[in-house]
């Protein structure tokens, strides 16, 4: 009943092409012919990749992105970088034209806040310099004040 014993005549066209699929090709093994109880049955072997909890749940999960048009994207890496730019000059875009359609109460407030500030740290560095100064540099000063103090008093 092979193809290979001779049954099937050649001439008929139809039937070349079977010839053609693997399984009339191959030769079937013994033990599905016979009922042998004494032969020992291959069975399929469990693959404990595809058994365990987590593969499923990762593979359906994967599944579920993919029909929603969620699936990971292996994009080239310098394609990244040229979408990681534009993204970025797209944002630098924005905050520019957001300070160009600032108020003028707004440009105002920020110049006075900055100058705040500006301040603010003058007078960290005056200190900071005052606390590190030698203890001679601060008796100095302390005697200069006091003789202008003198001085004012007795042109008063």
């Amino acid at each position: 009943m092979s193809p290979l014993s001779g049954d099937i005549p050649l001439e008929d066209p139809d039937l070349k092409d079977t010839y053609l699929i693997p399984r009339n090709i191959m030769a079937e093994p013994d033990y599905i012919e016979d009922d042998n109880p004494e032969l020992i049955r291959p069975q399929k072997l469990v693959n404990p990749v595809k058994t365990s909890r987590n593969h499923q749940d990762l593979h359906r999960e994967l599944l579920m992105n993919q029909k929603r048009g969620l699936a990971p994207q292996n994009k080239p890496e310098l394609q990244k970088v040229m979408e990681k730019r534009k993204r970025d000059q797209v944002i630098k875009q924005k905050e520019e034209e957001a300070q160009k359609n600032k108020s003028d109460l707004e440009i105002e407030l920020l110049k006075r806040q900055q100058k705040l500030e500006q301040l603010e740290l003058e007078k960290q560095k005056l200190q900071e310099e005052q606390e590190n100064a030698p203890e001679f540099v601060k008796v100095k000063g302390n005697l200069r004040r006091t003789g202008q103090e003198v001085a004012q008093a007795q042109e008063s």
